[in-house]
């Protein structure tokens, strides 16, 4: 089993009247999240709906920085069956 890793620069707009995640160039995305940035209930939903996007589970996004910021460096981890 191989595991790759790569980063990603996300914009997140919490409290949004939308739910979708939009690619602006290859590793730059903003998100729209219904939930509001308390207690890391906007953190939370990024990382299923990213776990979603990319098809894996939400253990496998990790926050690199920006976990208190809009603008975030997030780290998604995927897995491959050899």
């Amino acid at each position: 089993m191989n595991v790759a890793a790569f980063t990603i620069e996300v914009r997140v707009v919490p409290g949004s009247s939308q739910r979708k995640v939009l690619a602006l160039e290859s590793r730059r995305f903003k998100v729209y999240l219904h939930e509001k940035a308390v207690e890391g209930e906007a953190n939370e939903a990024l990382r299923i709906m990213l776990g979603e996007y990319f098809k894996v589970p939400k253990s496998a996004v990790r926050f690199l920085r920006g976990e208190k910021s809009k603008n975030k460096v997030i780290e998604i981890h995927e897995t491959a069956k050899n």
